[in-house]
């Protein structure tokens, strides 16, 4: 009798902090057993000493959120979700949006309804904050952050979902006092108006006047305001989309004075620059995304970030809206002004394969780099590990198997969303993940999906590690209130 149902034979395995090889023995779903010559599984896969790598995680997706104005995202829970596994991906964090004046606790239920039937892969939901009002914090974020949505995330611009400063400070004040964790999407909203108006006066508003309503100082201003306010609270921030080395500078600045400053970037930020909006007739508007990417310098610093540790996550900020779509790109009319144009690009597929072929396959990276942002930061920031985000004992056998030895060009074919296009068309990449599990099975095998719709499963997340000692006067008042 077969002691594991699942064998992973010669696995090159890398860990965000060891590389070794093994065999991997899976049983009920976990990880069973790591060592050499394991006995039998019911299933062989031989990994042919390829690496062997945890499962991605993107805890930066956007599917079937709802929209106003008639604009749909592209990719519901379905087709978001194969096209991730497909990437290497076998858990997705997306996002329950709270509507202005409406209650936290239904938008959440609606997202599971939404969610119903559909995931191929594991997924938990990170919560949007757009009216925290007294009683959301006082009673239904409270009773949300017990039941597993340790995580929420805030705006500085977009008109409905931006916060003012007092307003963050009652996120971050409750965020100190539950152990949750806050992600800021960092720009002057005023900045980005005034910008805007100007520009539409002077009649500069085709796509490529996205990236100069909202320039890299836009972008310092708010991270540097989102550090202040996190740092008067004493409190963990996660900074969303960082797209430039001004930005960079905020977040490493503050880190080298011991502040819990996290970052997040995007490969849109490492592969896209504003050229990519000033393409011919409406074209730009494919790579219309907030904060928009910058300039070959910009993509260097970020590079450097990821290498440095300024970034502990890569995420694909996924919000595909189709472009040939009178929902999606083109909602405004095919020659929209920028402001009218949905922001957002497509990428949760190409995420983990963009970042392996030029992070790891151009030594810009190790590979216990790109597992720890890919994967095993994410787990541990979103209270995820080690059930998710690594191979160990006992954790859930999500696992991909790469392939680095054969060229691969991205095409829109090639790809499994609901989106028709990608912005990374024609780029020659090498290293894809040729077999993907999720909990144990193969949801992914040489390209063709094996998983039926609804088979993953909602996850639920702790909090992530206790607030250290209180640092700062409002940390030293919350003490002693408490003493």
């Amino acid at each position: 009798m077969a002691d594991f149902e699942t064998v992973i034979r010669n696995a090159h395995v890398a860990t965000a902090s060891d590389t070794f090889r093994c065999d991997i023995g899976i049983a009920g779903g976990r990880i069973a057993a790591l060592g050499a010559r394991l006995a039998a599984g019911h299933r062989e896969i031989d990994a042919g000493g390829r690496w062997v790598l945890p499962g991605g995680i993107d805890t930066h997706c956007h599917l079937d959120q709802p929209m106003a104005d008639g604009v749909e995202f592209a990719d519901d829970f379905r087709s978001g979700s194969i096209s991730a596994a497909h990437g290497g991906t076998t858990t997705i964090v997306p996002f329950a949006a709270q509507q202005p004046g409406g209650s936290l606790r239904a938008a959440v239920e609606d997202y599971h309804r939404r969610a119903a039937g559909k995931p191929v892969i594991d997924y938990a939901f990170h919560l949007i904050l757009a009216d925290p009002s007294e009683r959301v914090l006082g009673q239904e974020l409270p009773a949300l952050v017990r039941d597993g949505y340790t995580s929420f995330k805030i705006y500085m611009t977009y008109e409905g979902l931006k916060l003012n400063d007092r307003q963050i400070l009652d996120v971050l004040a409750f965020a100190r006092r539950e152990g949750a964790m806050t992600m800021v999407h960092a720009e002057n909203s005023d900045c980005i108006g005034w910008l805007t108006e100007k520009l539409e006066q002077a009649g500069r508003t085709s796509p490529y006047y996205h990236a100069v309503s909202r320039p890299a100082a836009v972008e310092r201003e708010g991270t540097h305001r989102a550090i202040t306010l996190a740092e008067l609270i004493d409190v963990p921030i996660l900074i969303v989309h960082v797209s430039g080395l001004e930005a960079v500078e905020q977040i490493r600045w503050a880190q080298s004075r011991g502040l819990r400053i996290y970052g997040e970037t995007c490969p849109q930020y490492l592969f896209l620059t504003a050229d990519d909006l000033d393409k011919p007739d409406f074209e730009g508007a494919k790579c219309v995304c907030s904060p928009p990417p910058r300039d070959k310098a910009s993509q260097q610093a970020v590079w450097n970030g990821l290498a440095s540790g300024v970034f502990q996550v890569v995420s694909s900020d996924h919000a595909a809206f189709r472009y040939d779509d009178p929902k999606g790109k083109k909602a405004a009319g095919t020659r929209a002004p920028f402001a009218k144009i949905p922001n957002g690009v497509p990428g949760i597929e190409t995420r983990l394969p963009l970042l392996f072929s030029e992070g790891v396959g151009k030594g810009r990276i190790d590979i216990n780099k790109f597992v720890a942002l890919a994967s095993t930061n994410a787990a541990k920031l979103y209270g995820l590990y080690p059930r998710k985000g690594t191979i160990a004992i006992g954790s859930d056998a999500d696992l991909a198997i790469w392939d680095d030895s054969t060229d691969i060009t991205i095409t829109q074919s090639l790809l499994h969303h609901n989106c028709d296009y990608t912005p990374y068309e024609g780029m020659t990449i090498r290293g894809w993940p040729t077999t993907v599990l999720s909990r144990g099975e193969v949801v992914v095998e040489n390209g063709a999906l094996n998983a039926e719709p609804g088979r993953g499963q909602f996850l639920r997340c702790d909090l992530p590690a206790p607030a250290r000692p209180a640092g700062t006067a409002y940390g030293r008042l919350v003490e002693e209130l408490r003493a």
